[in-house]
């Protein structure tokens, strides 16, 4: 009896010690997650159970966002899940997002998974349309885009059409012009095709690279009001706090990068986590790396230099396969020259043969004939000699006579030149037999030539083995490995200062790039549909305002902080 108590109490006893959970939802750019979280969880604890889920160690520039009547808000890290004003059905979704922005994402981003995600949120924000993007630079957005998820263009592949399916470019920008799906896809992929031997990571990384200097990229907008009761815009970005007109999200009036400002009070706590954020993000670039950073930074350029030479290494293998392939196509394409040249031979020899016996043939008839003819001219010179020693008794007789023996001479003459003819003929036939037979005997000999050829010519060796799995040859390719030495480094080194000039050489080419397709596609423009935004970048472009976003901002900031609050005030 008492031992059953002890059970009974026991079993309730663990019964009341087992936590009580609920489900959540994790929606990244390109999956979807669910986990069981316990009640007294907070953000951080479903925060850092994501990060470690997804193996991503840059946190610090994300989020987990929900909705709350039609606007979102951002989990806060130090306060309860369920304490949030989130759905209470289950299970409860969150968004995880990046919340900050990078100002550099190629000196920022370490991680291929961080890079990854931006990319992802990036695209999305642009043909969104949350970030505003002219249609030349969209059209080269694209490119990388395709380069990301397809690889290295390949005509025999991706053949015409093979975007039709793809979201590439903002509805914006395909409704502004007359331009039909293929021929957007012809543009686009005749930038895909100079993309080529960019890995995934490179062209995500291109992707951001462009989009980053985009007006609104990385900028929050928010309603506010100055002393004067003016309706303004505030953006929250990297670089520090703008003042818009609510008309214009392009270029700010005024800006305030976070080293001005050293204290921020605000009745809106998601602006004011916005601004904190990124003022401590701002404050942190300027200061020397911490040990986790310096950690990525090194575990990824060697993970970097792992991958070029890897790279590398694939692109010899590649190139050496193709030169494989190129001469076992043109041995094919010389064995089959060769069997076509000995059909041809054969055929000749055929020919010969069947005119050779045609001639003898026709030899033996014409020799048979002249012959006949010699016979008969001898018969006839007979007949002359007896008709002259007959008697011819009368005049008449003698005339006839006469007559007789000048037609049986001019028969015989012509018996004669007729036989002259035929053996003439006959020789020439004996010697069109010799030729054909010469002939006959040629062809015989090329085609034994032909058939006796080696098939393959010899060879220069390879400087290097080639891939094993080369069909035409029996060649064994050896493993290669790398170790990460100093000469390694070094050339790597040298190999990035090579790059850095041919990426300024390329920002060059670019420029020129996208403003030829703008000159191109500018006689397609529907004037009609110019959205507002689209005539602002214009104007901006017309007054030669091309310079970097961050050029902009610096220009914005020449006067006294005093100033350009006083200036906000009057606004």
């Amino acid at each position: 009896m008492a031992g059953a108590i002890a059970s009974r109490m026991s079993f309730s006893s663990l019964k009341r010690k087992q936590p009580k959970t609920f489900t959540v939802r994790i929606v990244t750019m390109d999956a979807e997650m669910e986990f069981n979280c316990e009640m007294k969880w907070k953000g951080k604890d479903l925060f850092d159970l994501v990060c470690r889920t997804l193996g991503l160690r840059e946190t610090w520039f994300f989020g987990l966002q929900y909705t709350i009547k039609d606007t979102v808000a951002w989990l806060k890290m130090d306060k309860k899940v369920l304490d949030h004003d989130v759905s209470k059905e289950e299970p409860v979704t969150f968004h995880f997002l990046a919340k900050f922005y990078p100002e550099n994402a190629e000196e920022e981003l370490v991680q291929e998974i961080t890079q990854h995600l931006f990319f992802l949120q990036v695209k999305k924000q642009i043909l969104d349309e949350k970030i505003y993007c002219p249609p030349e630079a969209s059209v080269l957005l694209a490119s990388y885009a395709v380069q990301a998820k397809y690889g290295d263009y390949d005509p025999s592949v991706h053949k015409r059409g093979f975007l039709a399916q793809e979201e590439l470019l903002p509805k914006r920008v395909i409704n502004l012009y007359q331009m039909t799906p293929e021929m957007w896809e012809e543009r686009i992929t005749a930038w895909y095709a100079e993309h080529r031997g960019r890995a995934r990571d490179e062209a995500e990384m291109e992707y951001l690279k462009i989009a980053q200097d985009l007006e609104m990229y990385g900028v929050n907008y928010f309603t506010i009001r100055n002393k004067k009761g003016t309706e303004l815009l505030l953006g929250v970005d990297a670089l520090g706090l703008h003042i818009y007109d609510p008309e214009n999200r392009l270029t700010p009036k005024i800006s305030f990068p976070w080293n001005e400002i050293r204290n921020i009070s605000y009745s809106d706590k998601e602006i004011l986590q916005l601004c904190i954020g990124n003022h401590d993000l701002f404050m942190r670039r300027r200061k020397a790396d911490s040990l986790e950073v310096q950690q990525m930074k090194a575990q990824a350029r060697e993970e970097k230099a792992r991958k070029q030479m890897e790279r590398q290494r694939l692109a010899r293998e590649k190139q050496m396969r193709e030169e494989a392939e190129r001469t076992r196509d043109e041995l094919e394409r010389r064995l089959l020259q060769m069997k076509e040249e000995a059909t041809m031979a054969n055929e000749a020899l055929m020919r010969s043969e069947e005119t050779a016996d045609l001639l003898a043939e026709k030899a033996q008839i014409t020799e048979e004939e002249a012959k006949l003819l010699a016979q008969k001219a001898a018969e006839a010179e007979q007949e002359m000699q007896r008709i002259k020693a007959t008697a011819i008794r009368t005049e008449e007789e003698k005339r006839l006579m006469e007559q007789k023996v000048l037609e049986a001479e001019v028969l015989a003459l012509k018996m004669a030149e007729e036989s002259e003819r035929r053996a003439k003929e006959a020789d020439q036939l004996k010697q069109d037999l010799q030729e054909a037979r010469e002939a006959e005997r040629r062809a015989k000999q090329k085609l034994l030539e032909i058939t006796t050829k080696p098939t393959y010519p010899p060879m220069n060796p390879l400087p290097a083995p080639l891939p094993p799995d080369i069909p035409s040859f029996n060649l064994i390719g050896d493993s290669l490995s790398f170790d990460f030495k100093d000469t390694d480094m070094k050339r790597l080194s040298m190999e990035i200062e090579k790059e850095k000039v041919e990426y300024m050489e390329k920002s060059k080419h670019l420029q020129e790039q996208l403003n030829e397709l703008k000159t191109e596609i500018e006689a397609l423009k529907l004037k009609e549909r110019e959205t507002a935004l689209d005539i602002l970048h214009n104007e901006n472009s017309d007054q030669g305002g091309t310079s970097s976003k961050h050029n902009t901002i610096k220009k914005l900031t020449l006067q006294s902080a005093k100033s350009r609050v006083a200036f906000f005030e009057e606004l």
